[in-house]
């Protein structure tokens, strides 16, 4: 994913989506257009590769990776939201992981009944997931616990990161990327609350981007009630309340079409009042935002 010069020569931040499908994979020819992976979001700040969530989308951003740098080492950083299947089951697929020149740093929340480690091991125990232990990737990987109910604070380049706890059975965490110009927010898994969201909003408040959940339609959401998604009409009213600049819809349901989430794209573009500049957009594999 080559990147764009700024005006004072440093690279544009970049984001790429390979992966936008919560729960399950869904191949097929009705979610072509948008994909059917399960969430993975690659982003390319100054010379950092920092990478979202592991799910199946990251087996695609592997072979990327291979085809750009070919032999030459890599240095990534995976942030993982929550240790739901859907949110690592790509990392065995990962080709990078089994290279021995890379370093793959795992920040993550800290579950609370074992290591983010030992969640990585347990699906690669040769038992019921994946007959290729973790031991055998040959990179240097290390794992670190993130805050798990309050906020984590670190620098990656010259970016802030801060992380926020969200609406989720399990716990979950959202990642907000401060540039020195422009910021970044990814809300996934997160299940909109009303007018309990003062948390929320003050974490995503002003970004220019939020890549968030938005899972259901409102009429899906009423009958959904705890299994912590958002719904379009939640979360174009958390965006809106916040002032950012462009929603992005993701986190797409496996049940649904291309053509439904067309029209949710459309229904939620109708909510934004005529007075106000939100951009409204739905997550797409392999699509490209600069911020």
């Amino acid at each position: 994913m080559p990147t764009e010069k700024q005006t004072d020569g440093t690279p544009q931040p970049l984001a790429r989506f390979w992966g936008v499908r919560g729960s399950i994979p869904t191949p097929g020819q009705s979610t072509a257009r948008y994909g059917g992976n399960t969430t993975c979001l690659e982003l390319r700040i100054q010379n950092e590769i920092i990478i979202i969530d592991a799910g199946s989308g990251i087996s695609q951003l592997g072979s990327a990776l291979i085809d750009e740098f070919g032999a030459n080492p890599l240095r990534l950083t995976l942030l993982n939201t929550h240790t739901h299947w859907d949110h690592i089951q790509g990392f065995p697929f990962f080709i990078p992981a089994y290279i021995k020149n890379n370093r793959i740093r795992v920040l993550g929340k800290d579950p609370k009944t074992s290591s983010l480690k030992s969640i990585f091991e347990k699906q690669m125990d040769g038992n019921h997931c994946f007959p290729v232990p973790l031991q055998a990737m040959q990179c240097e990987m290390s794992f670190e616990h993130l805050d798990p109910e309050g906020q984590s604070i670190f620098d990656l380049a010259d970016t802030r990161v801060t992380t926020c706890p969200t609406n989720h059975p399990g716990g979950c965490l959202g990642f907000r990327f401060d540039t020195p110009s422009r910021s970044l927010v990814f809300l996934s898994d997160h299940e909109t609350e009303g007018q309990n969201e003062e948390r929320i909003i003050n974490f995503i408040k002003s970004a220019d981007i939020l890549i968030a959940d938005t899972q259901y339609t409102p009429e899906e959401a009423t009958k959904r009630r705890g299994w912590g998604h958002g719904c379009s009409k939640g979360v174009v009213s958390l965006a809106l309340n916040a002032g950012v600049g462009a929603l992005c819809m993701t986190h797409h349901d496996p049940s649904h079409s291309d053509d439904l989430i067309d029209a949710m794209l459309a229904d939620a573009r109708n909510m934004v009042p005529k007075s106000s500049n939100l951009k409204i957009f739905a997550a797409t594999e392999r699509e490209t935002i600069p911020f």
